[in-house]
């Protein structure tokens, strides 16, 4: 029994720490690419403001289509969202990997209790969106 418990240990704390090193790589890959092909991110300070950077006005891609057309195109904005969107889903993973966990530890009502917390999470993204 030990050995299951260490063996999910394991592999929970795995998919946490890949999780953050890819964001970590992507976003860094993207705000290379962004700061390369628009300069006026780069000075700290100056008519270019945090404000105007993070408005809805910015043309960070807002939805998924837009995502996914900007990191087609190597924007360096999409993939500076990706690398969030990868950093956000990394903990949903780790709940998914909970649920695998305590199906290969066979306990059912832990299971069940995991599933519905998946559910939840997975539930609550597209109820943002709405």
């Amino acid at each position: 029994m030990e050995e299951k418990v260490r063996k999910v240990e394991l592999a929970i704390s795995m998919v946490l720490r890949v999780g953050v090193v890819v964001s970590v790589l992507v976003v860094g890959a993207g705000l290379a690419l962004m700061f390369a092909h628009h300069q006026a991110y780069v000075p700290i300070t100056g008519h270019f403001s945090y404000r105007a950077l993070t408005s809805s006005s910015t043309r960070f891609p807002h939805s998924f289509a837009a995502l996914w057309r900007s990191i087609g195109r190597g924007d360096g904005r999409g993939i500076v969202v990706l690398g969030v969107l990868i950093l956000i889903l990394t903990p949903v993973l780790r709940v998914a990997v909970g649920v695998l966990s305590f199906i290969y530890e066979k306990d059912p009502p832990m299971t069940i209790v995991t599933l519905y917390v998946l559910a939840v999470l997975i539930g609550s993204f597209f109820l943002a969106g709405a």
